[in-house]
C-alpha cells in the first residue's frame, strides 16, 4: 500500500517522483506520463542517435531537395546547405528542452505545465499534438503505397487493386505503428536501434545504383528557380524557416524522448551525431536520385517508394519495400504518435492512458488524410499536392511552434533556473496555477502578427514576420515571457525570486 505523501528525491543529477496516495488520487496524474524511474533511463548517446536516424531517413526527408527548389526558388548547392544549417539552429532548441525532460524525467505537457499552467498547457500541447496527427496521415499513406509495391511485386492481382491497394495497404501499416508505440518506450528504442544501420545501408546502396547514371556535379550545378535578378536572401530565409519547421515540433516534445536518456551528456551527444548529418546526407541522395530517375526509369519521380517500385528486378524490390517500410514506422512512430499520445493523456489523465492516446492520434490521422484516401479510391477528385500541403504547412506551423519553444527554455532556464516542483506539476493548486498568463502573453502576441500577416499579405510593413515566423516567434515570445514575469503579471515567480 502506497504512503499517504509523495516523496521527491535526488539521485545524482536526477530527479525521482516517489509516488503516494495524494498523487495518486490526483486528477493531474497517471502511470504512463509519470515521471519515469531511475531504472527507466536507460538510453545511452548511442540510441539517441539511432531515434534520429530513425526518424530522420524517411519519404519526406528524401523530398526536401525538391520541395526547397520548386516551391522556394533555391538552386540544389543552396537546398542543401540550407538543410544543413536549419538542423544545426535546430539542435539548440533541441538540446535545450532535452534538458528537463532528463533531469526530471517528465513528458512535453508536465514540462509546459510550468510556463502555461496546469490546465494552460493543454493548449499548446493541443497545438502541437494537431501538427503530429497530421504528419502521422502523411507517414501512413508513404508506409501503405511501400506495402501495396511489395505485395504488387509478388501478386499481380494484388498491383490491379490500384489505388485500392494503397488504401489497404495505408491501414495495415496503420496497425502496425500502433502496436509498437502501445508496447512502450522500450520497444521504440529497440525499433530504432534496428533501423538505423539497415537505413544507412540501403542509403549506401542507392547512391552507388545512382551514381554512374548522374553526374554529380551537374546536379550540384542546378541554378535556382527563383526569377532572374531577385536577391537570394528572403529565399533562403523562409526556405531556413521551412526547414527549422521541419523538426519544430521536435524540438517542442525532446523531453517525451529526453526522459529515457541516462545522462545530459547521452541526449546533447546523441543528438549532434543523429541529426545534422543524417538529414542532409539523406536529402542529398534525394536530390541525386531525383534527377537520377530519369534515366535510371525513363521519367522523373520525386518519392524514393515508386522509384524504388519501377525497378524490374522482384528481390529488390521486395527487400527494399521492407526496409522503406521499417523507416517509415521508425519515423512515425517516435515522431508523430508519441507526443499527441501524451498531450491527449495530459488533458484528462484518470480517463486517457496511453492506449487511449495512441488510439485517438491514430484515428485523427485518418481523418486529417481522409481526403487523399477518397482520392486513391476514385470517390473524391482533387488538385491539392502532398508537396504543396506540407511545404506549406511547414512554414505556417513552424511560426506556431517557435514562441513556445522560446518559451520553454525561458521558464527552465532563466525564470526558475533549472528548478521545479516536481511533485507540484501533477497537483492542482499545490504552487503552479491553473492558466499562467505570461506564457499565453507570449504565445498569443507572436500568433497574432503572424495571423494578422497572414491575411494581409504581401505588401503590409511586417509580412516577413510571418516568412521567417519561427525565429520571430522564437525571440519575440522568450523575451515577452520573460518581462511578462517580471512585470507582476506572475505571482508564482514573485515567489520564486524570493525563494519561496
Amino acid at each position: 500500500m502506497p504512503e499517504a505523501q509523495s516523496r521527491v528525491h535526488a539521485v545524482g543529477e536526477f530527479f525521482e517522483l516517489e509516488p503516494g496516495q495524494d498523487l495518486l488520487d490526483s486528477p493531474r496524474y497517471n502511470d504512463d506520463i509519470a515521471p519515469t524511474r531511475i531504472k527507466e533511463r536507460t538510453w545511452n548517446q548511442w540510441n539517441v542517435a539511432s531515434l534520429w536516424v530513425g526518424m530522420a531517413i524517411c519519404v519526406p526527408t528524401y523530398m526536401l531537395g525538391g520541395v526547397l527548389t520548386a516551391y522556394f526558388g533555391l538552386s540544389v548547392t543552396e537546398a542543401l546547405w540550407t538543410i544543413f544549417f536549419a538542423n544545426i539552429v535546430l539542435l539548440i532548441p533541441l538540446t535545450l528542452n532535452a534538458y528537463p525532460g532528463t533531469r526530471y524525467g517528465i513528458p512535453c505537457p508536465v514540462v509546459l505545465r510550468a510556463s502555461f499552467g496546469i490546465v494552460g498547457s493543454n493548449v499548446p500541447a493541443l497545438v502541437r499534438a494537431l501538427v503530429a496527427c497530421g504528419w502521422f496521415g502523411v507517414q501512413t499513406l508513404f508506409g501503405g503505397i511501400a506495402i501495396h509495391l511489395l505485395f504488387s511485386a509478388i501478386s499481380d492481382d494484388w498491383a490491379a487493386l490500384g489505388g485500392t491497394g494503397e488504401v489497404i495497404g495505408f491501414f495495415i501499416f496503420w496497425i502496425a505503428n500502433v502496436t509498437v508505440v502501445i508496447r512502450g518506450s522500450e520497444s521504440i528504442k529497440h525499433l530504432e536501434a534496428l533501423a538505423a544501420p539497415l537505413l544507412l545501408a540501403v542509403a549506401i546502396a542507392l547512391v552507388f545504383w545512382a551514381l554512374p547514371k548522374v553526374s554529380l556535379s551537374e546536379v550540384l550545378a542546378t541554378p535556382a528557380t527563383r526569377p532572374a535578378g531577385e536577391p537570394a536572401f528572403s529565399y533562403l530565409m523562409a526556405a531556413l524557416t521551412a526547414m527549422v519547421g521541419f523538426w519544430a515540433t521536435l524540438s517542442l516534445n525532446i523531453p517525451d524522448f529526453s526522459r529515457f536518456a541516462n545522462s545530459q551528456r547521452s541526449q546533447i551527444v546523441g543528438q549532434i551525431i543523429g541529426l545534422p548529418l543524417t538529414m542532409f546526407l539523406f536529402a542529398g541522395l534525394g536530390v541525386l536520385l531525383t534527377s537520377a530517375s530519369l534515366e535510371l526509369v525513363g521519367e522523373t519521380i520525386s518519392d524514393p517508394i515508386n522509384l524504388i517500385g519501377k525497378i524490374d528486378n522482384t528481390v529488390w524490390v521486395v527487400l527494399s519495400m521492407l526496409i522503406i517500410i521499417l523507416a517509415t514506422i521508425s519515423t512515425n512512430t517516435a515522431a508523430n504518435i508519441v507526443s499527441p499520445t501524451n498531450s491527449f493523456q495530459n488533458i484528462a489523465p484518470k480517463y486517457i492512458n496511453q492506449t487511449k492516446g495512441v488510439l485517438l492520434t491514430g484515428f485523427l490521422g485518418i481523418l486529417l488524410m481522409s481526403w487523399e484516401l477518397l482520392k486513391k479510391l476514385g470517390w473524391l477528385d482533387s488538385d491539392i499536392s502532398l508537396e504543396s500541403l506540407y511545404s506549406n504547412w511547414l512554414v505556417g506551423y513552424s511560426s506556431l511552434l517557435g514562441p513556445i519553444a522560446g518559451i520553454m527554455i525561458v521558464d527552465y532556464f532563466v525564470v526558475r533556473k533549472q528548478s521545479f516542483d516536481l511533485l507540484a506539476l501533477y497537483m492542482d493548486n499545490a504552487g503552479y496555477p491553473a492558466w499562467h498568463i505570461p506564457g499565453f502573453v507570449a504565445f498569443l502576441v507572436p500568433v497574432t502578427l503572424t495571423i494578422s500577416a497572414i491575411i494581409t499579405g504581401e505588401g503590409v510593413f511586417y509580412d516577413w514576420f510571418y516568412s521567417y515566423g519561427w525565429f520571430t516567434g522564437f525571440f519575440l515570445g522568450g523575451v515577452i515571457y520573460y518581462f511578462a514575469c517580471r512585470s507582476g503579471f506572475s505571482r508564482e515567480y514573485s515567489d520564486l525570486a524570493e525563494g519561496k
